[in-house]
């Protein structure tokens, strides 16, 4: 043997040797661990948590970065998304075991100019490295390693379940991970539903999602869509004569990129991931023994949302919020800016939290300068209510700050009474634009006179009361607190007390306070589980005290559901990303007050509805029983409507995120400002009939009452509405009001004073003056002998035993 064939053949085994051994040795881990077969067989790609309507819609996703994946079966991909992916990318995958020693002979051969040797199974080994590696020689172990992989692969999975788990860890464009995500973006259609032209246009982007991106570069993606058709007919996927007919027709795309901001009820899922993180905190992965992670675990959330009475619900804020809004723009104190008379304090807080203030900061500029910079007109997008939700304009960033923050709000929420299953959640006007949700439990509002239904309950269930009870409609006087109402005109009469509620009279309200007790009330409505914290004023039965819709609602369950009080629940069960059910949830409710007391009370709600402060909503949309409240608060800062059929439950508030910012006609209270909404989405799921919402539904009357004899309440109430309703700027004071001296020019008519009596009326209102004139009040003499008599004066003439209630 020669020499030289000598040398050869001890080259050509030591570098087998040593090729063997650099194998063996990755083998073992010497450079990095290889993953384990149960890390093949449950490979930790980042998968995205999913978020499920009732229905099983996709609402939303919570990722970060190249967490977006949703994995798919592979008998729920298209057989067309297959076929281009194997013509296009791996020729002769069924005929390899993960090595394709043709396709690595031509790739060294040609330099990679006539494609590389990766199969498909090399390709998804990759994907399994956090990053590709970019050292030459790190590169040719990682390549090894892939090697090593795709033979496990292969040894391991069906050739199917490795097409699967490969189209769904794939990048596609704009930051899409696996077929699913891709699918549902480009096409708006689940994966299984892809024609031949749409499987090969996502097929296309595999190897350059950037340069073949369809939205951005369409030229470039048609080529590249057509080359992946051809490779279809070429390995007879397709006929040739089908490959040239797709490949004159355009690239139709129903592009929908689902984000934070876009999809079903944006507010609802911000609301419900600090809820899943929390979950997650608590909970632990038994895979990793970690607590799960809502970005990567691809947990599957299965909430009581109802899609189409979510979008009947956005429908309903879109179309009565502009009016407000125009009407609010149409004011003198907006249009020429007095609102902000006096509130720099306001606009220089909401400046500082800017983005372009900090970024400023971060540049170097002075205070000074950032100032000067926000009186400069600029170019910027502002939202608007039109389609996109936004519009180019020119104005200062601080004429943008006031734009934005003049706009008006709303919430809207929409549940089951019986069950508690939420239904339909709107927290504002707009998500991409106003982040901050009205309707859950951390944000509270002055809730005006819808609170009056739990106060006439109370009356029922404990003192007593009936519909018919007649009630005094006049200012109440509470010692130490001052007259109730401290605002508004009173008729002076007595009505039922089915009446009062019906045209939400204050005075008459006040006196049904005066009779349960300011104490006794926040005690019922802790009961009734609405736990906000509640100084007992006798204000609050005007509805002076600041609560969340949520609460609100979950109080106004007991009266649909029998007396007993339901939590609003939107989670049913939480699953893995394999399907296994990790949590499920059960309604929650207790019984907090008698049947009998809850259906008399919604009787009475039926009032408001029918003849009162939402007059004719019950005939407009033609239902067969109905039960509402209006609400409103001083100035029309805030109007509420809740209302409720023996199927759903819903409230709604409208008002800005500035009180001092309020609709000044006639549209700000809650029967023209917050009621609309409601009866627009009630409209629209009464005409669709395969929401299953019967308009003939009929409160249940409680057994034990079926022998007494009912009235007929509409007979009981006052045809026309009297002087102190509610209506346009007949609000409920503030909380703190009442804890102020008395009004001393409201003194009962029908006092007779003496000589002592009229000298300490004289210095009270000397006193009240002096205060108003910005002067230091002399203190009078003898302080608390005069708090008596001016508590008797405004008490009017009582006999002993009222005195010693007071």
């Amino acid at each position: 043997m020669k020499q030289t064939v000598r040398v050869f053949w001890k080259i050509f085994f030591i570098g087998f040797a040593a090729f063997a051994l650099l194998l063996l040795m990755i083998y073992m881990g010497v450079f990095g661990k290889l993953p384990s077969l149960s890390e093949l067989e449950n490979p930790t790609i980042l998968q995205a948590t999913e978020v499920y309507a009732a229905d099983g819609t996709l609402m939303g996703k919570y990722f970060r970065d190249r967490g977006n994946r949703s994995n798919v079966d592979f008998r729920d991909i298209s057989k067309h998304a297959i076929n281009a992916l194997v013509a296009t990318e791996d020729e002769r995958f069924y005929d390899h075991s993960g090595i394709d020693g043709k396709g690595v002979i031509r790739a060294v051969a040609f330099l990679g100019s006539k494609g590389g040797g990766s199969t498909i199974t090399q390709q998804l080994a990759l994907n399994m490295f956090s990053e590709r590696a970019r050292n030459p020689i790190t590169r040719v172990i990682q390549k090894l390693k892939e090697w090593i992989i795709a033979i496990k692969l292969e040894r391991n999975f069906t050739k199917q379940e490795i097409l699967a788990l490969y189209l769904n860890v794939v990048p596609f464009s704009d930051n899409m991970y696996g077929i699913r995500n891709a699918s549902l973006t480009f096409f708006s259609k689940e994966p299984d539903r892809l024609n031949i032209e749409e499987s090969a246009v996502l097929i296309g982007m595999v190897n350059g999602p950037t340069i073949f991106n369809p939205r951005r570069n369409p030229k470039s993606a048609l080529m590249r869509r057509n080359h992946v058709i051809t490779k279809m007919g070429e390995n007879s996927f397709i006929t040739e004569e089908e490959a040239s007919k797709i490949k004159l027709k355009p690239i139709v795309l129903n592009y929908k990129r689902m984000d934070e901001n876009t999809g079903l009820a944006p507010y609802f899922r911000e609301v419900l991931r600090d809820d899943i993180k929390q979950w997650c905190k608590n909970n632990t992965n038994p895979a990793t023994g970690d607590p799960y992670d809502i970005y990567k675990d691809g947990l599957r959330i299965y909430t009581t949302i109802n899609p189409r009475m979510q979008i009947y619900a956005e429908e309903a804020v879109a179309k009565h919020m502009p009016v407000l809004q125009k009407a609010l723009n149409a004011q003198n104190s907006i249009k020429k800016g007095k609102v902000w008379e006096g509130r720099n304090g306001i606009l220089e807080t909401a400046m500082k939290n800017t983005d372009r203030w900090k970024n400023g900061q971060e540049d170097g500029m002075t205070d000074a300068e950032l100032r000067a910079s926000f009186k400069q007109k600029v170019p910027m997008k502002v939202f608007a209510w039109n389609s996109r939700r936004q519009k180019d304009t020119v104005m200062t960033p601080m004429d943008s700050i006031k734009y934005h923050r003049q706009m008006l709000q709303t919430s809207f929420m929409v549940m089951d009474p019986v069950t508690g299953e939420v239904k339909a959640w709107v927290g504002g006007i707009d998500f991409k634009t106003y982040k901050f949700d009205h309707v859950n439990l951390n944000t509270k509002r002055q809730v005006g006179s819808a609170i009056k239904p739990f106060l006439y309950c109370q009356a029922i269930e404990e003192a007593g009361f009936t519909p018919e009870t007649p009630v005094e409609n006049v200012v109440q006087n509470f010692p130490g607190f001052g007259l109730v109402p401290a605002k508004g005109e009173c008729k002076g009469n007595t009505v039922s007390m089915a009446s009062a509620l019906t045209y939400s009279m204050n005075c008459a309200t006040a006196y049904i306070m005066k009779q349960i007790g300011p104490k006794r009330f926040v005690e019922f409505l802790n009961n009734i589980n609405i736990k906000s914290k509640m100084d007992p004023y006798p204000s609050i039965s005007l509805g002076a005290v600041d609560l969340s819709m949520f609460e609100m609602l979950y109080g106004y369950t007991m009266f649909a559901n029998h007396g007993f009080s339901t939590k609003p629940t939107y989670i049913t069960r939480i699953e893995d990303r394999n399907g296994n059910v990790l949590e499920s949830f059960q309604t929650k409710m207790n019984q907090v007050i008698s049947e009998s007391s809850a259906y008399t009370t919604t009787k009475m709600l039926g009032g408001p509805v029918e003849i009162g402060t939402a007059a004719g909503l019950r005939a407009r949309l033609g239902a067969a029983e109905m039960a509402g409240k209006t609400g409103t608060t001083n100035d029309n800062a805030d109007a509420w409507f809740i209302g409720f059929t023996p199927q759903l439950l819903g409230g709604t508030w409208i008002g800005a995120d500035d009180r001092f910012i309020r609709l000044e006609s006639g549209l700000g209270y809650g029967g023209q400002a917050a009621r609309p909404i409601w009866e627009t989405f009630f409209q629209k799921v009464y005409a669709d009939k395969t929401l299953g919402i019967d308009k003939d539904a009929r409160f249940a009357q409680p057994e034990q009452m079926r022998e007494e004899a009912l009235y007929d309440y509409m007979n009981i109430i006052d045809q026309t509405p009297p002087p102190g309703a509610e209506g346009e700027d007949q609000g409920n004071g503030a909380a703190d009001q009442y804890m102020m001296e008395p009004d001393t020019n409201n003194v009962p008519v029908d006092s007779e004073l003496d000589e002592e009596e009229q000298k300490v009326l004289k210095e009270a209102n000397q006193k009240k003056d002096e205060k108003k004139n910005g002067k230091n009040p002399t203190t009078p003499p003898q302080e608390e002998k005069k708090k008596g008599l001016l508590r008797k004066i405004f008490g009017g003439k009582k006999d002993k035993e009222k005195d010693n209630e007071y």
